[in-house]
This record gives structure tokens, C-alpha cells and sequence, in this order.
């Protein structure tokens, strides 16, 4: 796979490019953010719902996305 510049791969399946979607996180191959999967999941939508509504994605993209989401809640705050 050809790398464009700028883009940052956060996993297998998630990537973040300046030309995809403003650099948001998206479902690499899509142009799927990873937010807008969690917000299905979030809003009561099962996995199989989610797939049927976005049938590019696979359920290990769906996977995917909750681990990145897992990830960024390691972040620690830091008071200023």
C-alpha cells in the first residue's frame, strides 16, 4: 500500500490522513470515521445492524474501532 503524506496509521484498520475526512480517524479502505461507528454502537445499534448499515465494513473494523476508542481513554488529564 502506497503511503500518502501526512497519514498516520493507528492500527491495521484504522488511519488518519489529511486528505481523508480532515485527518479524522477513519475505517482504513472508507471513508468511515471512527466516531461515527461509536455513535451507532453508542446510540443502542448491535454490531450486525451496524454492518448492515455500512456494508464496507467488516466486523473486525467494528472491533477496531472500540479498541481505538479503549486506547484514547488510557490518556491521562492533566490540570494546567
Amino acid at each position: 500500500m502506497k503511503k500518502r503524506r501526512g497519514s498516520i496509521r493507528l492500527s491495521r484498520r484504522i488511519i488518519s490522513d489529511p486528505n481523508i475526512c480532515g485527518g479524522e480517524p477513519c475505517v482504513a479502505g472508507t471513508r468511515i470515521p471512527v466516531w461515527v461507528v461509536l455513535s451507532h454502537l453508542v446510540a443502542g445499534e448491535d454490531i450486525e445492524t451496524v454492518l448492515r448499515n455500512f456494508p464496507r465494513l467488516s466486523r473486525e473494523d467494528v472491533f477496531a474501532c472500540l479498541e481505538y476508542a479503549s486506547y484514547l481513554a488510557t490518556e491521562k488529564a492533566v490540570p494546567v
